[in-house]
This record gives C-alpha cells, sequence and structure tokens, in this order.
C-alpha cells in the first residue's frame, strides 16, 4: 500500500508455466504416488528455484528497514505438482511517514530508501518507494533550510537591534558627558 503510512516492497511476480495436459487430479495422482513427469520434476525444480529468490528478496528487505517494517512478510503462493506450495512473490510494508523533526525524516527516508534497494534484484515497486523516499528527504532538507534562514533572519534582526541598541547607549552616553561636563564647568 503506497501512501498514508505505509509502501509496500513486492517482489516482482512469477507465472509459472502451465502444466500441459495434467489435471489437478492428475497431478495430485502424481504427487501422491512421487511419480512426476520429466516436466513436472522442472516445474519443481523451478518453483524451488523461484520460492528461493523470493525469500531472500523480501528477507532483504526485512534485514534493511529493521523498525520501519510493519507486520511480516505477506508471500503470494503456487502449488507445485508435487503438491508442495511454493512462495512465488511476496510483500512487505513499511513505514513511509514523516519522522518528528526534519533531521530525523531525513535518517528515516535513507533507511526506506536503502531497504527498499536491498535486494540484488530491485523490482520496479522497490524503485517507487525508494524515489518516494527521495522527495520524503528533500521536503524534509527543504524544511531544515527554511528554518535556517528564518533563524539566520531572526539572528540578524537580533544583530541589528542590538547594534541600535549600543549606537543609542553611546549617544546618551555622550550626551551625559557633555551635560555632566556643562554643569561641572558652570560650579567652577
Amino acid at each position: 500500500m503506497i501512501g498514508g503510512v505505509d509502501a509496500s516492497f513486492v517482489a516482482r511476480t512469477f507465472a509459472s508455466a502451465p502444466t500441459q495436459g495434467a489435471s489437478r487430479a492428475q497431478k495430485s495422482d502424481a504427487a501422491s504416488s512421487g511419480e512426476l513427469s520429466e516436466e513436472q520434476k522442472k516445474q519443481v525444480e523451478k518453483l524451488k528455484k523461484r520460492d528461493q529468490e523470493v525469500r531472500a528478496h523480501e528477507q532483504a528487505h526485512v534485514a534493511a528497514g529493521g523498525n520501519l517494517i510493519r507486520g511480516g512478510v505477506n508471500f503470494k503462493y503456487e502449488t507445485g505438482p508435487d503438491g508442495q506450495r511454493y512462495a512465488v512473490g511476496g510483500d512487505v510494508s513499511i513505514d513511509v511517514s514523516k519522522a518528528r523533526t526534519p533531521q530525523e525524516t531525513v535518517r528515516k527516508a535513507e533507511q526506506i530508501r536503502n531497504a527498499a534497494m536491498a535486494p540484488s534484484d530491485p523490482s520496479a515497486q522497490d524503485y517507487s518507494v525508494a524515489a518516494q523516499a527521495g522527495r520524503l528527504a528533500a521536503k524534509a532538507q527543504a524544511e531544515m533550510a527554511q528554518n535556517t534562514q528564518e533563524s539566520q533572519t531572526k539572528a540578524a534582526g537580533i544583530s541589528s537591534a542590538a547594534a541600535s541598541a549600543v549606537k543609542a547607549y553611546q549617544a546618551a552616553e555622550e550626551a551625559f558627558s557633555a551635560v555632566a561636563g556643562n554643569l561641572i564647568a558652570a560650579r567652577a
């Protein structure tokens, strides 16, 4: 789910080649008797390989995402001709909301991007989440720049006010000295 609080890393889905000419009953019979055709054996090997790829892909997201991961991995399964279920796709949800401060949001966005790009073969969805993290970081950096500019403007205003106060004090001191000098001269 992209948006709001969560984004999903979705592994590429895998559409296995349909078993040609084998009905579910035939698959079930083949699985229960332990006799698979060469084509079915190839399909099982392909499903086993895909299962390993999908699990490694999603685990990479989880490992890099750390405390930002929401829930566990959701797998999409396909039952092979041997009757076993194999993961052929999956997704992981991650929190992509703003953090409390712009600085924390920049760090969080970097972790989101790292989690999205963690697998050795990122999917299109992974690239999309990484781009979303980049936009989140850019907004936070713009907010930090604006805060810095506002702080500098306030500091410049304070500096200007302080300089004016010093000048006014110096002028008052000079005026006081002149008046005091005139009073001393008048008494003498």
